[in-house]
């Protein structure tokens, strides 16, 4: 299982309440039981509107990994998993991951679970991040529908973070690929 805290505006448009799992035809290869927090559990999730269009951005607790998802509709978050894998995935790619790395990511992919938000150290990295995507984005003359997301995900991941707590600069591709192969 992968816990997402979520916003109460990305809550608001999951077909799912808090405690719930997020399940669609996409999910159908994990486990029906399957509860066991994976190393990719801990994320935070928020709704972001950005030329009239509804984006979500989610940072992993620990390593502060972004993925960015844009232009969704309301059809789309009925299959947010696949979204939120699909995005990852890419991200992870993009970032230079080689293939034991995306290996150890698609063995720690999991349903999603959805919870309320809890730390406020990672929402603020999370709305640093969203301000450096509407930068992005107007700097960019990017029309947001048009694009992946991943190409941002991996700038992101590629730009140094602070987290409360720990001294130094956090790179979430770095951080992101020790979790990942920890262990293995």
């Amino acid at each position: 299982m992968i816990t997402i805290h979520c916003t109460k505006k990305l809550l608001s448009r999951l077909p799912v309440g808090v405690g719930e799992q997020l399940r669609s035809e996409y999910s159908n290869y994990f486990a029906a039981n399957d509860a066991t927090p994976t190393r990719l559990s801990g994320w935070h999730g928020h709704l972001v509107t950005l030329q009239r269009r509804q984006c979500v951005l989610l940072v992993h607790d620990t390593t502060r990994f972004p993925v960015f998802i844009p232009a969704l509709k309301k059809d789309d978050f009925a299959i947010f998993d696949h979204h939120f894998s699909d995005s990852f995935m890419n991200t992870l790619l993009k970032t230079g991951a080689e293939d034991e790395l995306m290996e150890a990511a698609i063995a720690q992919l999991a349903p999603l679970m959805i919870e309320t938000t809890v730390n406020r150290s990672v929402l603020g990295t999370l709305n640093q991040m969203v301000q450096h995507i509407q930068f992005a984005v107007e700097d960019g003359d990017v029309t947001i529908s048009e694009i992946t997301g991943y190409r941002i995900g991996a700038w992101l991941a590629d730009t140094p973070w602070s987290a409360k707590g720990v001294k130094g600069a956090i790179w979430a591709a770095d951080e992101m690929a020790d979790l990942l192969l920890a262990g293995d």
